[in-house]
């Protein structure tokens, strides 16, 4: 099974849908990101990168009760993080 689909089994069994959405306000602009989204973008990172994102995927299903939201807060900021950085010019 690939990491992608235990990412998304993962979410299945916890009746989550992977079109769960977060949205993240950055400098008023909003932005809105599915799970599948984060699993999509995350699962295009090197073998060893996959495999973290499935083990901390794993871990936040043993946190309280919205473990699984805050990764995928934590995700989405990272995601967007990234892509904002990528575009200052220095």
């Amino acid at each position: 099974m690939s990491n992608t689909e235990i990412c998304k089994t993962i979410l299945s069994n916890e009746g989550i849908s992977l079109d769960s959405k977060i949205d993240f306000d950055v400098n008023g602009e909003l932005h809105t990101l599915t799970f599948g989204f984060i699993i999509e973008s995350f699962m295009m990172a090197s073998e060893a990168s996959q495999e973290a994102f499935v083990a901390a995927l794993q871990q936040a299903l043993l946190s309280e009760h919205d473990g699984i939201e805050r990764f995928f807060q934590s995700m989405g900021q990272l995601l967007l993080m990234t892509h904002l950085s990528q575009k200052i010019e220095i």
